[in-house]
C-alpha cells in the first residue's frame, strides 16, 4: 500500500477570502464547488496539490491553519505574490529568506489568518 496524498480541509468563515488566496493569488483552479448546503464546499487543484475549502463560521474560528506548499522555482512564486497580491505576504516573512534548516521560504496570511508557506529546498 502507498499513500500518494494528503489534501487538507481549510476552514473560512467567508469562502471568498480562501479562493482570494489560492485561486486568485496562487493560481489554483476550481475542480468542484457546491454553493447549496449549510456548508459550502470548494475542491481546489493546481498541479499535483488538491485542497479542500468548507465555509464554516464555527471551525474557521477553531482552527487557523499554517501549510506548506513546496515549489521549484521560489522566485517565479514570489514574484507572483508580490505583483497581483502584495497585501497577503505575511509581515513575519514578506521576502524569501534561507532558513537555517536549509530552505528559502516567503509566507503569506489572508484575512482569515490562513498562512501559508512557500518553501524550495536551498
Amino acid at each position: 500500500m502507498q499513500l500518494t496524498k494528503l489534501i487538507p480541509n481549510i476552514f473560512y468563515s467567508d469562502m471568498k477570502v480562501g479562493l482570494q488566496l489560492f485561486v486568485d493569488t496562487l493560481g489554483f483552479a476550481e475542480a468542484y464547488r457546491d454553493d447549496s448546503g449549510e456548508q459550502p464546499f470548494c475542491i481546489i487543484k493546481r498541479d499535483t496539490l488538491v485542497i479542500h475549502l468548507i465555509e464554516s463560521h464555527e471551525w474557521a474560528i477553531k482552527d487557523r491553519p499554517e501549510i506548506r506548499l513546496e515549489t521549484d522555482d521560489i522566485n517565479a512564486a514570489f514574484e507572483l505574490v508580490k505583483g497581483s497580491h502584495p497585501e497577503l505576504l505575511h509581515p513575519n516573512l514578506p521576502e524569501i529568506k534561507l532558513q537555517p534548516w536549509g530552505t528559502l521560504e516567503f509566507a503569506l496570511r489572508d484575512a482569515e489568518d490562513v498562512c501559508v508557506i512557500i518553501q524550495q529546498p536551498a
